[in-house]
């Protein structure tokens, strides 16, 4: 929002929230069926069209989501190092707006404006009068528009909100005030009004240049340099005729140079162009790809997942991972990408962030949740974790974390596979299980003398019975393999406090995987769940609390946040990220996976003392509604 927000500033379908695409119903279903009924004769293609342009639309900006994420995240050919946050993705959810409001304008333009309707395919004499108008009239009249909204009094009342975002993405480009929209539309409709009026308007001409903005819109605020510099030197007037995104990037750092629209030119004539201008150029190009301190390695959990990545939808990922019904409509997309990352993919880069002097990547394998259970599966998929370690050494990492299913016991021990395959690795490999069991026990209720243990033995399972036991604890099984498994890795003395029992009276249960509804039945009203799993357990009984999985809120010192870890809320880190960030702070020259275990009470003192903080999420026993309380 703008400083001080003048009129018109929100937009007029803001109340309608995620309702707001109800306003193109009508056009869209009486384009549709109006094309369907009539005569061939009478059929207005031009009509018809208009709503797959706007969901092409739609998909282009996406794709310039995606890809600048990507490369920004890599590093090479950053242009600014500054942070995005939450409150920027917040702020930019509404990109779509400005396509709707096209729409809503094509739409009226075709039944009521004369020559709007039955418009031919293509028209090569309006194409070239819809680009002449563009470079003369449009460019001139957007920079003194511009310059004016920089003016004080437009500035913070309506322009001061695209300036709130001094680090770009490419859908920066069109969050503005609904005021300045229309604006901008006037401007733009120049080329296009006036060829429909001249009678040389057509499908392709119209298609084309609203693809031509929103192609340059989205380069320009991307915060990576891409345009070759062997294009201006084939042809040097081209600066003049097309802006870069350094060049662009420099108006949202100085504000006071670098109007103009996507041509230069108007600048160098009116003397507002930067004079940092080609050297940022220079240095961004040439930079080269960032290399990290820490690598957390994730991976793909559900096909629709990849739309709540960094890299997918930015507002899914800036909330927790959920499902949501409208995802299920996408089926028919979602499962082309399923299938390429099943035959082909590769580790990619999907987050960067930064830890005061710490420069923190997370890896992810094309992997889903379901592969690493096939066991044909596994070879391939350690091939790839090994290949990542190796290419995070090579970079100088100094601490590799293996988080979700890459630390499987079945898939790899817990990455003791590697260890052994590769005994003198200079990258540290965390599992971080020994700060996941950390948090387990302090997530226990104070004075608790009786607690049940379910779900999947695993070291974290071991150890924070053993940790109990010792402290006097006493811990209800209820399977008999389980108890004896248990019964073996404790001392005698500690072992008095390992219980077998089938119905549990605790109300406290610690479950890790493979916890079904019919034994989350057996727990009395009120008790409180709380994982030591990696993935959370499916919560069949709303007259119980459930506990995140293990997690701890961020310090603010850790920078451009701004998207969730899976399932967890914003700001909240699971454990075995965390786990790296520390071993690297504390400059802990030892490896964690396998049956090696840290000390559980000094990554506990040192999470604290690094900034981060208990978390306790558990769901209130009325639906939807969510408690996040904290121990500090």
């Amino acid at each position: 929002m703008a400083s001080k927000p003048g009129i018109l500033t929100e937009w007029p379908w803001t109340w309608l929230g995620n309702f707001k695409y109800v306003v193109l119903a009508p056009w869209v279903i009486h384009s549709t069926y109006s094309y369907l009924v009539k005569d061939k004769t009478q059929r207005d293609l031009s009509n018809v069209l208009i709503f797959p342009m706007l969901l092409s639309r739609a998909v282009h900006n996406l794709i310039w989501i995606s890809v600048s994420r990507y490369r920004t995240a890599k590093g090479n050919n950053r242009i600014l190092d500054k942070t995005i946050e939450f409150e920027q993705v917040d702020r930019e959810t509404n990109w779509d707006d400005q396509i709707i409001f096209s729409g809503l304008l094509f739409y009226l333009a075709s039944k009521y404006l004369e020559n709007g309707s039955h418009l031919p395919i293509w028209r090569i004499d309006g194409f070239i009068w819809v680009f002449i108008l563009h470079t003369g009239p449009v460019e001139f009249l957007y920079y003194w528009l511009h310059r004016a909204l920089h003016h004080h009094f437009l500035y913070s009342r309506y322009h001061s909100h695209h300036h709130s975002s001094i680090v770009t993405e490419p859908i920066t480009s069109v969050i503005h005030p609904f005021a300045e929209h229309i604006a901008y539309f006037t401007l733009f409709s120049i080329p296009m009004l006036s060829t429909v009026y001249m009678k040389t308007a057509s499908i392709g001409s119209l298609a084309t240049y609203l693809t031509y903005i929103d192609l340059m819109n989205n380069m320009g605020h991307c915060n990576f340099e891409h345009i070759p510099k062997w294009l201006f030197s084939t042809f040097p007037p081209l600066k003049y005729l097309m802006y870069t995104p350094s060049y662009h990037s420099l108006h949202h750092t100085q504000f006071r140079t670098n109007y103009s629209l996507f041509m230069p030119f108007y600048d160098y004539v009116y003397g507002t162009m930067d004079k940092s201008s080609d050297s940022l150029y220079e240095k961004s190009l040439t930079r080269m790809e960032e290399a990290p301190d820490v690598v957390h390695l994730t991976h793909i959990t559900t096909p629709e997942s990849i739309y709540h990545l960094r890299l997918g939808f930015a507002h899914l990922a800036s909330e927790p991972h959920k499902t949501k019904w409208y995802l299920w409509l996408m089926w028919p997309i979602t499962l082309w990408p399923m299938m390429v990352t099943w035959i082909y993919g590769r580790t990619f880069t999907a987050e960067r962030n930064v830890f005061k002097h710490l420069k923190l990547q997370t890896w992810a394998i094309p992997k889903y949740n379901i592969q690493y259970y096939m066991k044909w599966q596994r070879e391939s998929i350690n091939l790839m974790i090994e290949e990542a370690i190796l290419a995070a050494s090579d970079k100088g990492a100094k601490v590799f974390t293996l988080g979700l299913l890459n630390q499987d016991e079945g898939l790899n021990s817990s990455g003791e596979l590697f260890l052994r395959k590769h005994p003198h690795l200079k990258v540290k490999l965390v599992d971080g299980s020994s700060l996941a069991v950390a948090i387990v026990l302090n997530s226990i209720p104070k004075g608790t003398s009786q607690v049940v243990l379910r779900g999947k033995l695993s070291k974290i399972a071991y150890s924070i019975a053993l940790a109990l036991c010792q402290g006097g604890v006493q811990v209800y099984t209820m399977r008999e393999d389980e108890h004896k498994k248990l019964k073996a890795m404790v001392s005698k003395e500690a072992g008095h406090n390992l219980i077998l029992s089938q119905y549990g009276t605790p109300k406290i249960w610690l479950v890790g995987d493979g916890l079904g509804e019919d034994e989350q039945k057996k727990a009395p009203k009120g008790t409180l769940f709380i994982p030591f799993s990696i993935f959370p357990p499916k919560k069949h009984r709303k007259d119980c609390l459930y506990y995140s999985t293990p997690a701890m809120l961020t310090p603010k010192h850790l920078e451009n946040v701004d998207s969730c870890e899976n399932w967890l809320p914003r700001r909240v880190m699971s454990a075995w990220r965390i786990a790296g960030i520390l071993h690297a702070m504390e400059e802990w020259n030892v490896h964690e996976c396998g049956n090696m275990m840290f000390s559980i009470e000094k990554i506990w003192k040192a999470s604290l003392e690094h900034g981060f903080r208990p978390l306790t999420m558990s769901v209130d026993p009325k639906p939807n509604k969510t408690t996040i309380a904290t121990e500090i």
